[in-house]
Parts: structure tokens; C-alpha cells; sequence
């Protein structure tokens, strides 16, 4: 009964979560399964940011609450966001689940487990659902654990939970809760314990990164607390990469900007949600800033870092968005030249101040919208992968690619993804590639093993 299976959806942040729930569960004694069928215990961390996402978890927790017919012993729970979100609501549409578990509790599942097998095993009456997702102070700490049986070349490290904003789409406060920092030396000593075990690059996450600590920590010599932690794991021996997401436009100060001129660890990279190009959309969404104080803050980063590469958010089809509005948000889209992007057709979240307008704008306008900007987004991207052609880019190797014997995946400073010929002894190590060819998405290149070796000359002198 200690085969645990776990599968994620969502973001960055549920993935690090997922990481936490895996290596405490190891450390009960539970080992963990690749696959769903080999599973005693099978465990669903869910999202609730999109309607998509929540109709795939439910979709799967039916189809394994319905395995339990032919084997009435297997466990099944739900953690994360739609398990906050619609808490007991889940049972009445899911009566056969043995666990729901909130977003500030993941640390008390395996002893949540322990309990549940240890009825089964005395031959005791099934366990009742477990159903946990009260708030607990303190909860920010205890997503600190990470996959102790396998080296991670790059890691997540979340800084922070929960956020203060209130955008009229988004149901993350609520299942998140209010923003809760976590010590400054906490976080150093996760990295430094990461970088003994092979990590060379992390990203910082929270879902403001930029507000980290700001109501708990004080400002020194003018710089935010967030600035104070890149100082400080800029300085950590061993690490090579920081980067973080998602940030704020409130917040982000010059201090923040100037850390891309001065701090070389930090990539010169940033994910940097825009939401909408028009000012009256952006004020329905209830996020407090104007189209052009977002392009301000990047015109001041190009200033200090012209070599930047910057993604983002849009969501299309929001309440009221007009065709006005989508055609300001497709030409800054476009002047912008974002080399990535997570393109949203809106959907209706419950609980949210959003809900009340309803959904107006059909299936067809948005995908209308959205491919209109998926279309410019390819052009983008493709521009700046094929102006990188015929370069040479340092790459972090993260593993093997997904297709091709004897290929690598690694990715550039900018985070895009280069395949390359190379062999497992280059994995973890920063290595000179020679950029042959480009598609949108991707890059290939070639090992430049002079450069490999002077790399190494110069490590070890």
C-alpha cells in the first residue's frame, strides 16, 4: 500500500508543490510510481485558474474513483486549487475520492495517508474522506522539500504563497490565500542544499514575486526585499542561473531593473504578464496599471539589457472587450515583440468578481482572437530564434531530448530551447553551442568542444 502515483496540472507552482508532496512521502517510506497503473495511492495536485484544467482533473478523478470497483483498496485523493476552490462540493460529483487536501496543506498527507492505510490494514471499517483545507499560519515553509533520488540541473524554489491582488478573472487569492513570505535564509539554505546536490539553475516562484516579503521584511539602501534575495543567491557558489516568475507591473521599481545591468547570474530573461493592450479592459480586470506604464518598464529594461527576452500573459474575449479593444491589445502585442507567450481564451472562474458579467463574447471571436496573435507570436519568435543562427550561445544541457538517439536538450540564458548532439557526462554543464537552424520554438545546434575544454581549464583553475 505505498505505491504513490502523482499527476499535475497547472503551473510552475503546482509542479513544485507536486515535488514537495513526492520527497515527503519518500521520506514516510512511500516510493514513487511512473505510472497510474502501478499505483496504490493515487494522487490528482489540480488547478483551478482555468476552466480547462479543472474539467481535465475532474475528467480523471472519475476515471480512476472508477477503478476502485475492481479494486476497492486503491486510494485516491485531490490536492491544490480545485480542491480549496470546491473543497466538499468535489464529493457530491466525486462521492468515491479518500482525500481532499488544500493548498496549505500538502505537508500533512502522508500523515493523512498513514492514517487512512493504517485503518485498511486492521481490517477496520473504510476510512471516511478525509476532507483538509483549512488556512495554517506558517505554511509558506514547509514547500521546501525536493526529489532527494534524482539531481535537478534546474529547480523551483517557491519564495512565497498565496497574493494580495484582487483581478476580477483570477481565483488564486482565494485559493491561495494572502501573501505569506518566507525567510530570506530559508531560501539560501534550499539552494545551497540543491547546489551540493547538482543544481546549477533555479527559478524563483511566487505568484507576485516581485511583492515577496514587502508587508514582512524591511527595504534596505532603497531595495526591495525580492532584490535582496537575487544579491543573495547571485552570490551563492555554485549556481549559475536565477530566474523568477511571474512578476508584477506594481512593484516593479528600478531597483528590480537594475539587477539585469548588475547581478550576472540573473538571466536576461523575464516572463512579464500583460493581460491586455487596452487601458479600459485592463481596469475591468482590475489590474492597476496603464498599457503604457507595462511598455514604460520595458523600454527601461532594453535600456540596461538590450539582449532581453521577455514573454507573457494575454487573456482574449474578457467581458465587454470589444473589437477596439482586442485590435490595441493585438498592435501592442505586436510593437512589443514578445519571444513567448500563454495566450487565454477567457472562461468564467466561480467566486471570482468576474462572474457576475457573465461570458458574452462567443467560441468563435476568441478563437478568432487568439489565433491572430498566436499567428504574430510565431512570426516573433521565429525572427529572433533565426537571428541567433550561425552564433554561439552558452547552453545549460538539461537531459536527454524527447526524440533523436544521441540528442541533448538544453536551454540559452534567453530560456530558449536548443537540441544538440552530446553525451549524458555533458549533462549539468554550460556548454558553447554553434546555432545551425531555427523553427519558432526551437533551436539546433552544435558543440563547440574547444570552448568545452577551456570552460573546464578555466573551472578548475
Amino acid at each position: 500500500m505505498n505505491r504513490v502515483y502523482i499527476k499535475t496540472y497547472g503551473c510552475q507552482m503546482n509542479e513544485r508543490d507536486s515535488e514537495a508532496v513526492a520527497a515527503m512521502l519518500r521520506d514516510k517510506g512511500y516510493s514513487m510510481v511512473a505510472s497510474e497503473k502501478d499505483a496504490d495511492v493515487i494522487l490528482l495536485n489540480t488547478c483551478s485558474v482555468r476552466d480547462q484544467a479543472e474539467q481535465k482533473a475532474i475528467g480523471k478523478a472519475g476515471h480512476v474513483t472508477a477503478r476502485k470497483r475492481k479494486n476497492p483498496n486503491l486510494l485516491v485523493g485531490i490536492m491544490g486549487c480545485m480542491a480549496q476552490n470546491r473543497g466538499n462540493e468535489l464529493l457530491d460529483q466525486l462521492p468515491d475520492l479518500d482525500l481532499v487536501v488544500g493548498t496549505q496543506k500538502f505537508h500533512r498527507v502522508p500523515e493523512h495517508l498513514d492514517a487512512m492505510i493504517a485503518t485498511m490494514q486492521g481490517q477496520g471499517p473504510r476510512p471516511e474522506t478525509i476532507v483538509d483545507l483549512d488556512e495554517e499560519i506558517g505554511s509558506q515553509n514547509t514547500i521546501r522539500s525536493h526529489v532527494e533520488d534524482k539531481r535537478q540541473i534546474s529547480a523551483f524554489v517557491s519564495i512565497m504563497q498565496g497574493c494580495n491582488m484582487k483581478c476580477s478573472y483570477c481565483i488564486v487569492p482565494k485559493t491561495r490565500g494572502e501573501e505569506r513570505g518566507r525567510p530570506i535564509e530559508s531560501i539560501l539554505e534550499e539552494i545551497r542544499e540543491l547546489v551540493a546536490k547538482g543544481t546549477r539553475e533555479v527559478t524563483l516562484l511566487g505568484q507576485i514575486v516581485n511583492q515577496y516579503g514587502v508587508r514582512e521584511f524591511p527595504f534596505v539602501d532603497k531595495k526591495s526585499p525580492f532584490v535582496q534575495l537575487l544579491e543573495q543567491v547571485n552570490d551563492i557558489d555554485g549556481i549559475e542561473r536565477i530566474r523568477f516568475t511571474s512578476p508584477h507591473p506594481v512593484g516593479f521599481r528600478q531597483d528590480l531593473i537594475d539587477c539585469y545591468a548588475r547581478l550576472p547570474k540573473l538571466c536576461e530573461y523575464l516572463h512579464f504578464p500583460m493581460q491586455s493592450g487596452s487601458n479600459r479592459i485592463l481596469k475591468a480586470m482590475r489590474r492597476p496599471y496603464t498599457i503604457e506604464k507595462f511598455r514604460h518598464i520595458i523600454e527601461q529594461l532594453r535600456a540596461v539589457r538590450p539582449d532581453v527576452y521577455i514573454s507573457t500573459d494575454v487573456i482574449v474575449g474578457f467581458p465587454g472587450e470589444t473589437e477596439e479593444d482586442f485590435e490595441l491589445t493585438r498592435r501592442h502585442f505586436e510593437e512589443i515583440g514578445f519571444d513567448m507567450a500563454y495566450l487565454f481564451k477567457y472562461s468564467v472562474r466561480p467566486g471570482t468578481t468576474a462572474e457576475p458579467m457573465g461570458d458574452p463574447i462567443s467560441k468563435g471571436i476568441k478563437e478568432e482572437r487568439n489565433q491572430l496573435l498566436l499567428d504574430i507570436l510565431g512570426r516573433s519568435s521565429l525572427a529572433r530564434n533565426q537571428s541567433l543562427v550561425g552564433k554561439v550561445e552558452e547552453v545549460l544541457l538539461e537531459g536527454p531530448a524527447k526524440r533523436g538517439e544521441g540528442m541533448f536538450m538544453g536551454r540559452t540564458r534567453g530560456h530558449r530551447k536548443v537540441i544538440v548532439p552530446a553525451s549524458d557526462r555533458l549533462v549539468g554543464e554550460l556548454v558553447p553551442v554553434r546555432l545551425q537552424s531555427a523553427t519558432a520554438s526551437t533551436l539546433i545546434g552544435e558543440l563547440m568542444l574547444e570552448g568545452i575544454e577551456n570552460h573546464r581549464e578555466a573551472a578548475l583553475s
